[in-house]
């Protein structure tokens, strides 16, 4: 990937964060950078196995949208109920 992708990509994802931390006032931006990763990681790894052909980083972004705005505000509920994504959570958060 160039650096024009791995930028453009550093947008989405923060554009994204930026509308969940909205939603959530119970996640920190990182908190919130954090579900943006594992929630685009999970469609896209979820679509593959399923054997789906890779429609681009655009239908990502609409399907992660549609969860924040669906799911948003009560993703970190679902953590604290999911050790498979508290885990994930807790070790993705940045060393101070």
């Amino acid at each position: 990937m160039g650096t024009y992708e791995v930028t453009k990509m550093e947008e989405i994802f923060q554009r994204l964060a930026d509308q969940l931390y909205e939603k959530n006032p119970s996640l920190s931006i990182d908190e919130a950078r954090t579900w943006v990763e594992l929630l685009w990681e999970d469609f896209e790894v979820t679509r593959a196995k399923a054997g789906h052909e890779y429609q681009g980083k655009q239908l990502t972004e609409q399907i992660v949208t549609q969860w924040i705005n669906h799911y948003g505000a009560k993703l970190h509920e679902f953590a604290a109920n999911n050790p498979k994504y508290k885990d994930m959570l807790t070790r993705k958060r940045p060393l101070n």
